[in-house]
């Protein structure tokens, strides 16, 4: 049975509980525990999948197809552990559950009340795989007070309740703001945030303090007795210049230690952190630096791409350099000519997105990354964009567009050579969508297996003759192009089993060319970075060295 630990946060939002749970994971991992982290959100969507990315930044997709927080994508690049569906919940999820029952019969017409039935989905929710591992995090989304939170924060009581005495703990992130004015810390708005959770009867084991000074450790022992926690679980949390450098700072306050005590857990076992130390060491070391443009739709907000920006520093790690990514918004390049903004990069990668606007642009990149024999990596739309390229300047179909774009009723404007796909293959079953179906987990999602062409670039980048890949996508690349495409220039190089869906096209006389129509980034880890963004690297590394 599983050890528990319940991480909230006060004062503010965005302190980290995301990175510090995946960081305590990996701690928990290098000290030999099985570990499983999980997200519960307060917001009434059902999933983030309809969220804007604006709003929420990026969507994680897992293996078993959810849609997600991207915090998700945190839990994985630290510990490596697959995330599932039952590894994220909201409380529209909660919501429509209970709402499923009572319309079948099943509360056998009770009055439907958050205490007990929402409380108990929740708790239901969190038992699911209570055997499979030997810590399990759970990150509660919002900050304590928040409304919408109420029900979480009442069912983690009475989970922690409920189970055997000593299974369960619960660490707090707070903010200690710095006064300049006074050059001191602050304590009040951790007390106060303490005092909130203590008011509806959750009592922190652990307190981690977000701030940008040391704690004197007159403060220290100041948080400690207002707070009613021991002096050594109050665990600073700096601000690192790489999120990768965690694990070790986190280590170094002694956070994994106080939460073994918390357990009564003694002697604890030694941590192995080489892992870490290597990739500190590369943070730290590079040996070179290459510049990558990334064209892309959302580029306001860096958290719209936050894994793609997490796979290319894990490729700049697997080669040794510092990646600087630049952030370029793809609908300058319909007003203005690429060069002046693309010239001097080492790379261009133009990953995926929704709807027609900036697509133009993204096309020109990809273009101008062909013809001048700069390394192209396209992701999901930026895959279907360079397909269209291709088609319009090389196979002459000037007309070549994507169904997506077509938005005039009983006109084309476009040779469709992106179509909505409407049927699939999913394992042992057809899967069947249409246009007007309501939009949440419509798509062709979670992993999916691609058969890759013998001596192809990607099959010696893989080295492997089958993947598996994660997808989130309606649109796929129309196969009865693929001869004429074939014989302009553009391979089909990665097919799905029944050969029916392209997967990757590369242009093999191009110095590094190559458009997938899964997210490679979703699978990256700082570790273990994935394979092709370790050789997009290593091409743009070698441009470099042309320039």
């Amino acid at each position: 049975m599983a050890r528990y630990i319940f991480i909230t946060g006060g004062v503010v939002s965005s302190l980290g509980k995301g990175l510090a749970s995946a960081a305590l994971g990996a701690l928990l991992q290098a000290r030999g525990y099985s570990v499983r982290l999980r997200k519960l959100d307060p917001y009434l969507n059902v999933d983030p999948g309809t969220m804007s990315p604006f709003e929420h930044g990026e969507v994680f997709v897992t293996d078993d197809g959810a849609e997600t927080d991207l915090d998700l994508g945190h839990y994985e690049r630290f510990t490596g552990v697959p995330c599932r569906k039952t590894d994220s919940v909201s409380a529209g999820r909660i919501y429509t559950n209970v709402l499923d029952k009572e319309r079948r019969g099943e509360y056998l017409g009770k009055t439907i009340q958050v205490i007990p039935h929402v409380t108990n989905e929740i708790k239901d929710w969190l038992s699911i795989g209570d055997e499979e591992t030997d810590f399990m995090l759970c990150e509660i989304g919002g900050t304590v007070g928040d409304i919408e939170g109420l029900p979480f924060f009442e069912a983690i009581r009475q989970f922690m309740q409920e189970r055997p005495k000593g299974d369960c703990i619960l660490m707090h992130l707070t903010l200690l703001p710095y006064l300049a004015a006074s050059r001191e810390l602050k304590t009040k708005p951790t007390q106060h945030s303490v005092k909130e959770l203590r008011s509806i009867g959750l009592q922190p084991d652990i307190l981690v303090c977000r701030t940008e000074h040391e704690i004197p450790e007159s403060e220290r022992a100041k948080i400690a007795l207002f707070c009613n926690v021991r002096a050594e679980s109050v665990v600073p949390a700096m601000d690192l210049d790489s999120i990768y450098k965690a694990p070790l700072a986190y280590h170094g306050v002694g956070l994994d230690q106080a939460v073994l005590d918390a357990f009564a857990i003694t002697p604890a076992p030694r941590p192995k952190l080489d892992r870490w130390l290597d990739v500190a060491d590369r943070i730290d070391s590079p040996e070179g630096e290459v510049r990558i443009a990334v064209v892309g739709k959302y580029v306001k907000l860096e958290d719209a791409y936050k894994s793609l920006a997490e796979a290319l520093t894990h490729g700049g790690f697997a080669n040794r350099v510092k990646v600087r990514a630049q952030w370029l918004d793809a609908e300058v390049f319909e007003r203005e000519h690429p060069s002046p903004h693309l010239d001097g990069f080492h790379a261009i990668l133009v990953p995926g997105g929704f709807g027609e606007r900036g697509t133009e642009g993204k096309i020109r990149a990809a273009q101008f990354a062909r013809e001048r024999k700069i390394p192209y990596l396209g992701i999901c739309l930026g895959m279907q964009m360079a397909v269209i390229e291709a088609a319009r300047n090389l196979a002459g179909l000037s007309r070549a567009g994507s169904q997506e774009f077509d938005h005039e009723a009983g006109l084309s404007r476009f040779e469709h050579v992106v179509y909505h796909m409407t049927e699939w293959t999913e394992g042992n079953r057809t899967v069947r969508r249409k246009a007007d179906d309501a939009k949440g987990g419509t798509m062709r999602l979670g992993a999916y297996d691609a058969i890759l062409t013998p001596s192809s670039r990607v099959a010696e980048i893989y080295g492997a003759a089958t993947i598996s890949e994660r997808h989130r996508h309606r649109y796929e690349v129309d196969k009865k192009y693929q001869k004429r495409l074939e014989a302009a220039g553009l391979h089909f190089s990665g097919l799905s089993p029944d050969g029916e869906l392209p997967e990757i096209v590369e242009i093999p006389d191009h110095p590094w060319f190559v458009g997938v129509q899964f997210h490679p980034e979703l699978k990256s880890k700082p570790f273990e970075p994935h394979p092709l963004f370790a050789d997009f690297v290593r091409a743009a590394l070698d441009q470099s060295r042309l320039v």
